[in-house]
């Protein structure tokens, strides 16, 4: 009994010694609850691998569908390829690969959930309303940036093995083939979750939607490049796809941005509206109490 309540007590996310009346917390605490949170998403990744093992042979069937469709188009093109295990042990860590990747695509919702909650002690309490807005995106969002990434796919494994001279035949390992389908799926799958992070920093105060709407042309140009170098293929479309989506979705948190920083605006009665480079009106009354030890000084 004693062994599971201390099992137990690292699962624990409150904290044991708040500080202050409004239950700020320790340093320890912090860590406490970051370790908590931590062997929560660590547990639900293993039971998801476990589950993902029994249905291995449909996940296998859909990871191979884009080599499939890009291999029949090869083949009308004269270029042969094949995949291929090679090793002893290929097969048990594919099959291992194979389940973690479901299993990190299928509890996204969860984990994500897990960085927010972790960030959210910092902010106000009329901030932290919208943890269940980010719980009911960011999973989604994670997961239609893999669902992109499985649709473009074919073309890019048709760009990169069209290369080959039609007298050779590209035998492709599938561990090699898995790995770039992990950066693919990964790479579109965070790429999505950028505009949510982006809201994230403005509810605690550290971008502002005037920003973000100053610098957006060179944001833009950002995405593109970031999606020319990140998307594993080197076709434009896989880039295109990627950068278009992510655009979209950034004007998306830049308008909640300023949504939010109009209510902060009329709430505290801040400068939030003015820009960084301008300084902020001073208000030249001065009280009589300074006024009057101002004349002393004077005399």
């Amino acid at each position: 009994m004693t062994i599971g309540a201390g099992v137990l007590r690292l699962f624990r996310v409150k904290p044991q010694h708040p500080v202050g009346a409004d239950g700020r917390m320790a340093l320890a605490d912090h860590l406490r609850e970051l370790r908590a949170r931590l062997l929560m998403v660590s547990a639900a990744l293993v039971v998801g691998i476990v589950v993902a093992w029994f249905f291995y042979d449909p996940l296998f069937a859909l990871l191979l569908d884009p080599y499939e469709d890009a291999r029949v188009r090869l083949e009308a093109k004269g270029v042969r390829t094949e995949p291929v295990l090679s090793g002893v042990a290929s097969a048990l860590l594919l099959r291992i690969k194979v389940s973690a990747l479901a299993a990190v695509i299928v509890t996204s919702p969860f984990w994500l959930y897990q960085i927010w909650a972790f960030i959210v002690p910092g902010l106000h309490a009329h901030e932290k309303r919208w943890t269940r807005v980010f719980t009911l995106i960011a999973g989604p969002l994670f997961i239609s940036g893999v669902a992109v990434a499985y649709y473009v796919l074919p073309r890019g494994i048709e760009v990169l093995i069209g290369f080959t001279q039609p007298q050779l035949q590209n035998f492709v390992p599938f561990d090699t083939y898995l790995s770039f389908i992990i950066r693919m799926m990964l790479v579109f799958g965070v790429a999505f979750e950028i505009p949510v992070f982006v809201v994230m920093l403005n509810l605690a105060g550290i971008v502002r939607g005037h920003t973000l709407g100053t610098y957006r042309p060179w944001i833009v140009v950002g995405t593109f490049i970031f999606a020319a170098v990140a998307t594993p293929s080197t076709d434009p479309f896989s880039m295109i796809m990627l950068a278009i989506p992510m655009s979209l979705l950034f004007l998306v948190s830049e308008g909640i941005a300023r949504l939010v920083d109009r209510r902060r605006s009329g709430r505290e009665g801040s400068y939030d509206d003015l820009p960084d480079d301008e300084a902020s009106p001073i208000d030249g009354r001065v009280d009589a109490v300074q006024r009057s030890s101002l004349d002393e000084e004077d005399d």
